[in-house]
């Protein structure tokens, strides 16, 4: 079977206005543009999916508005659920102002999707296949409920499952205990060179690639996300030169004229994970993945990372773009 990228995270609604500047305290602004979209680990999702991942949503969704977006959102990328609907709440949301400048500010309010119980992630756990690649978010670790739960889950997946970590903004919040026990157990660590700072102290994103590596278990590989400037890969293995000890490989980025980063990490992520599944190697598949999020940016709206003929056309006469090409000869993925 091929693997399935599994997320264990949360997919809530994005309310996106778009702003001039972010008002002094106390004061308004007023938007030029408002959305209601699928977020959080949708665009993971779909960026995976669209490369020919079977992508699966494993957490939680509301009754409410909030929740039938989601579960609409999903059925229209073919993402499947695994969990019922917790007819308790709605799903969260998050608000996100997008400056001029196309700085993103987030307020994030969660509903049913922060009240995980022990029961429902063993139906998780029950689920998971062998090669399957499990995503984890920091925003489910700062939840006082989820986060010890999602800990003692991941650190109790089998070695035939693939878990990769995206610290997200809130990495500074997360239990020093609960992080300690997802990143040791994690095979793939993917953040932002903030994210990589306030984790390592390091203002070089070189610098703090080879220090997450660091913190990670023997065979575990570090991505450091440089938006236009592509990604710090501190990859397992001796390929490339990455192996354990090596410097980490500055891998380029794709110069385009971006009108939209929200959703760029994700669908760095989402990339990345769905070509390694593919049979890439990191180095490969990191280079996949930069141009996947350029690609992405360049599109305004939510999920928007390209298919894999998109960027097969978008790398152009790039090297990459003959062996991407030749996945597309593959079988579809296994139901």
């Amino acid at each position: 079977m091929n693997p399935r990228l599994v997320l264990a995270g949360n997919v809530i609604v994005d309310l996106v206005i778009e702003i001039p500047a972010l008002p002094e305290r106390g004061g308004d602004v007023i938007g030029s543009h408002a959305a209601r979209t699928a977020g959080g680990g949708f665009n993971t999702l779909v960026a995976a999916g669209r490369l020919g991942t079977e992508a699966v949503y494993a957490g939680l969704h509301g009754t409410g508005p909030h929740g039938d977006l989601v579960r609409e959102a999903l059925a229209a990328e073919g993402v499947r659920t695994v969990l019922p609907v917790r007819e308790d709440g709605d799903t969260g949301f998050c608000v996100a102002l997008v400056d001029s400048g196309g700085e993103r500010t987030f307020v994030t309010s969660f509903g049913v999707d922060a009240r995980l119980t022990a029961a429902e992630l063993a139906v998780v756990a029950g689920r998971l296949r062998d090669g399957d690649m499990v995503q984890l978010s920091g925003y489910g670790l700062v939840m006082p409920v989820n986060g010890p739960l999602l800990a003692r889950f991941t650190a109790g997946l089998p070695a035939g499952v693939t878990v990769c970590f995206d610290p997200g903004p809130l990495v500074a919040d997360i239990p020093g205990e609960i992080l300690g026990t997802v990143l040791a157990r994690a095979d793939w660590l993917s953040c932002n060179a903030r994210e990589g700072r306030l984790l390592t102290g390091h203002e070089d994103p070189r610098r703090a690639a080879a220090a997450l590596r660091e913190r990670l278990a023997p065979g575990a590989g570090v991505l450091v996300r440089a938006d236009k400037d592509g990604c710090l890969l501190a990859a397992p293995g001796a390929e490339h030169g990455t192996g354990p000890g090596a410097e980490p490989v500055h891998v380029p980025g794709f110069p385009v004229a971006a009108v939209d980063s929200n959703g760029a990490g994700d669908a760095h992520v989402g990339a990345f994970l769905a070509l390694l599944g593919l049979g890439l190697d990191p180095l490969s598949a990191a280079r996949g993945a930069n141009a996947s999020a350029a690609s992405a940016v360049t599109r305004r709206g939510p999920a928007t990372a390209p298919g894999l003929a998109e960027l097969v056309a978008f790398l152009g006469d790039d090297p990459l773009a003959e062996r991407l090409a030749a996945l597309s000869t593959r079988p579809a993925p296994s139901a």
